[in-house]
């Protein structure tokens, strides 16, 4: 009973996850405001990886692409003022703590998956990618 009600929670989490891509746009549309280009990066990061952490599958391809975006997210930094930059480590830092989360991910689909560290590990990611967003329009 518990697998069903973890499968049936990770199903909605994703489900609400891609729903809210679908009602942003997950497309980046080039801007001449550097500011709506990286709020526009950070979303599509930030939701690509909480439905990586959603969907499940292989630990390894997870990790791997939550590794992906933790990288974006650093050269994405790289191009910000200091205070943008600040938040896009933090957002780097909550990829990479999912990252590792999901290295520990059972390897056995049936396998009861933790539910709330899932979600734990999404929220961290959202919050980050609130703030990064926040920091680049209070510039």
């Amino acid at each position: 009973m518990q697998r069903i009600m973890t499968s049936t929670a990770l199903v909605f989490a994703g489900a609400l996850l891609l729903a809210g891509c679908a009602a942003g746009g997950a497309t980046a549309t080039p801007s001449a405001d550097p500011c709506e280009a990286v709020q526009s990066e950070v979303r599509d990061i930030s939701n690509g990886a909480q439905n990586a952490l959603a969907a499940g599958g292989d630990p390894a391809e997870v990790q791997s692409t939550l590794e992906d975006y933790s990288t974006r997210v650093s050269e994405l930094g790289e191009t910000t003022d200091d205070a943008v930059s600040t938040e896009l480590e933090a957002l780097a830092g909550a990829l990479d703590d999912a990252a590792e989360f999901a290295a520990t991910l059972p390897t056995d689909p049936e396998a009861e998956v933790d539910a709330d560290a899932v979600a734990e590990h999404q929220t961290a990611i959202q919050d980050a990618a609130t703030s990064a967003s926040e920091a680049c329009t209070a510039e």
